[in-house]
């Protein structure tokens, strides 16, 4: 089904919306740059991520990497550290890998053409818009979920927007509404309107550039769109970590594998609780099979729980014994006896990190269970 945009919809945005956009645009540092390279920074940092959380690793991104050149050079675990804490890790693989491409086949520029920026690691459909209209000028629709918010109450549409080919039907609709509009100023207004006004939950309509033609106002609920068919629930994981310690100050930590969750960075040793399993069967097996190291587990230090997108993470941490054997690359990418100090320079996650602090309370006689 072809959805319809309201009666004069492309005067609406031409009017009311840019207009809108050019009076309360927030000042936000990667708007104050347009160069392709600050565009795909933000951009990709933007992704599932709040706004308020990413301006501060933005900055400091670009004041350590200020073009394609300087990041391509870098250690991909001063890249990872960097990241540290904005999540999705991949992102961050992906841009120092693209970066590379870059420096080896575009002469360290990012191309202009959409094949071209297509072929780089971790560049797709949003990022091709994104970068292409508001770095190039080219009349790309980006579709983020501000803007599906925004389309949907606009246009009353009742479909599951979870939904592969509502998703389609929905970027049909922001190129329509790009016709004619400057591209990369469009996409921004779209964007700007579903992150301050046409937010999730109660929208504040009286203020909304496009309140004129809006269905989903006229419906009079216009919190009723879009519609999102539920998630099935989201698992618990279990797990039992050790901190392994080799003298009262040395402890051990692996590097996770660079592909799947989390790659390359830090971590204490462990795994997945098996059924039937006590926490300190499971960190002495983990321990065994992935560094090939027995240990004593001893009084646990630290319970965390953190939730990642698709399961919540239930973390017990003991203090272990070792008991001497020479740890061995099996299931990890490497290890190394670091001092608490020495930490503070490796990437870890966030879930890792509450350990590393668990150490550092505990030194100063104030541990506990983190949140």
């Amino acid at each position: 089904m072809k959805l319809r945009l309201p009666p004069h919809s492309l005067d609406l945005v031409k009017q009311n919306l840019l207009p809108w956009f050019t009076e309360n645009a927030r000042d936000l540092p990667w708007r104050r740059n347009r160069d392709p390279y600050a565009v795909w920074i933000s951009e990709t940092m933007l992704q599932q991520t709040r706004v308020d959380t990413v301006i501060p690793y933005f900055q400091r991104w670009m004041q350590a990497f200020p073009d394609c050149r300087t990041l391509a050079r870098a250690d991909q675990g001063q890249v990872l550290k960097l990241w540290e804490g904005l999540g999705y890790y991949a992102r961050a693989r992906n841009l120092h890998a693209a970066a590379q491409q870059v420096v080896a086949r575009f002469d360290g520029e990012l191309p202009a053409d959409p094949e071209a920026l297509l072929s780089l690691k971790g560049v797709g459909p949003y990022t091709l818009a994104a970068v292409m209209s508001l770095a190039f000028d080219q009349s790309y629709a980006v579709l983020d979920g501000n803007v599906e918010r925004v389309l949907a109450r606009y246009c009353a549409m009742g479909e599951d927007i979870r939904k592969p080919q509502v998703k389609k039907n929905l970027q049909s609709l922001a190129t329509r509404l790009l016709d004619k509009h400057p591209p990369g100023m469009f996409n921004e207004a779209m964007m700007e309107l579903g992150a301050t006004v046409c937010t999730p939950g109660v929208p504040n309509c009286t203020v909304c550039p496009l309140k004129p033609a809006c269905r989903g106002l006229k419906s009079g609920s216009p919190a009723d769109f879009p519609y999102k068919s539920k998630k099935k629930p989201i698992p618990t994981v279990k797990v039992g970590a050790g901190v392994v310690w080799r003298d009262s100050t040395t402890f051990l930590i692996a590097q996770r594998k660079e592909k799947g969750m989390l790659g390359g960075l830090w971590e204490f040793p462990g795994g997945k609780v098996e059924a039937g399993e006590s926490i300190s069967g499971c960190i002495a097996r983990e321990l065994e099979e992935e560094l090939g190291i027995r240990v004593v587990v001893g009084d646990e230090l630290i319970k965390v729980r953190h939730s990642y997108t698709h399961f919540h993470l239930r973390m017990r941490v003991h203090h272990c014994q070792w008991q001497g054997d020479t740890p061995r690359i099996i299931d990890c990418a490497d290890f190394r006896w670091v001092q608490l100090e020495e930490c503070r320079d490796l990437p870890f996650s966030r879930a890792d990190i509450k350990v590393l602090d668990a150490l550092a309370a505990l030194a100063a006689g104030t541990v506990g269970d983190q949140p």
